[in-house]
């Protein structure tokens, strides 16, 4: 090899060494439970919720991110209807959580595509001529029974669907339902506390997510990060952007991120599933998953 093409060699080598670094620095946000999600506090409203997330996220000059809707809040909160129509408004695209909310491993496989099939229509009606056909599992649970599983991967594979997978959580919903409580009580010390625990749970989870998936690959992936459209979600979301981004992540859409091969059976219900997360895969592999601070004790307790 001449000199010339060894320098060419070392060159395309570090292209695809970079390449390959600020990929793995990507993350797509999700936003679950539009159009209503956990407890409100006292002196809001659905509708300013939502604004204050899109708000927030225009202001960060971010790419469009899915909104998971469903259903049936807007027949048990029709005032808080006008959010969906909202988070269209500013460009933002939406997909189905199921009309209910519906937990497969509760119900038969036909109850659950009926329930699919009643989510469509505040999707369907809101995204005409875009794509809707993105689909998250409520509890992201898939059943309880291989038959089950793979009913339900075909409905969504004959009725058009991708799966929207979840490779990075912190659990941003248990802060919800205290924060309303500490609101009522007007509890300045105990909301410092749910703000600075709930930044540094999602901290905590960059590092396990990194952490889990170096042990299981060999390398990152783009993350997907799953989030819920509630009361303190909103409040943060400006300060939990920037704590994404000073850990080095650039944000990309939910379809971008999944075009990593990690997520291609997960995502594609036509094809033989994988584990639906990665720490399925390092405990077949006899790895250990690496360990979380359980923050639910001290949420459940605070402003009591």
């Amino acid at each position: 090899m001449t000199k010339m093409l060894r320098s060419m060699a070392i060159a395309f080598g570090l292209t695809l060494a970079a390449t390959g670094t600020a990929r793995a620095q990507e993350i797509a946000f999700t936003w679950d439970d539009l159009p209503s999600h956990s407890a409100l506090p006292e002196g809001t409203t659905r509708v300013e919720i939502g604004d204050r997330i899109i708000a927030a996220w225009k202001a960060a000059k971010l790419p469009p991110v899915y909104g998971f809707a469903n259903g049936v809040r807007t027949e048990e909160e029709p005032e808080s209807t006008a959010m969906l129509d909202r988070w269209r408004a500013a460009g933002l695209p939406l997909g189905n959580h199921a009309w209910s909310h519906m937990n497969l491993a509760t119900h038969s496989a036909a109850e659950f595509e009926q329930d699919v099939i009643k989510g469509e229509g505040v999707v369907a009606d809101r995204m005409k001529g875009q794509d809707w056909h993105w689909f998250r599992y409520p509890n992201l649970s898939e059943g309880e029974t291989p038959e089950k599983k793979a009913a339900v991967r075909t409905m969504l594979a004959d009725r058009g669907y991708r799966i929207a997978g979840v490779t990075m959580s912190f659990g941003d919903y248990m802060w919800n339902a205290p924060y309303a409580r500490c609101v009522a009580k007007k509890d300045a010390k105990a909301i410092a506390w749910l703000e600075q625990s709930y930044l540094d749970a999602a901290d905590e989870s960059i590092s396990y997510g990194r952490t889990v998936f170096k042990s299981l690959l060999g390398r990152e992936i783009p993350y997907v990060l799953l989030m819920h459209v509630g009361a303190l979600d909103a409040v943060m979301l400006p300060r939990l952007i920037d704590l994404y981004k000073s850990r080095g992540f650039t944000f990309v859409t939910l379809e971008q991120a999944q075009r990593d091969p990690w997520y291609k059976g997960y995502m594609d219900p036509r094809l033989p599933d994988a584990p639906v997360g990665p720490e399925t895969g390092l405990r077949a592999k006899g790895l250990p998953v690496p360990t979380r601070h359980n923050y639910g004790p001290e949420l459940e307790a605070v402003c009591r």
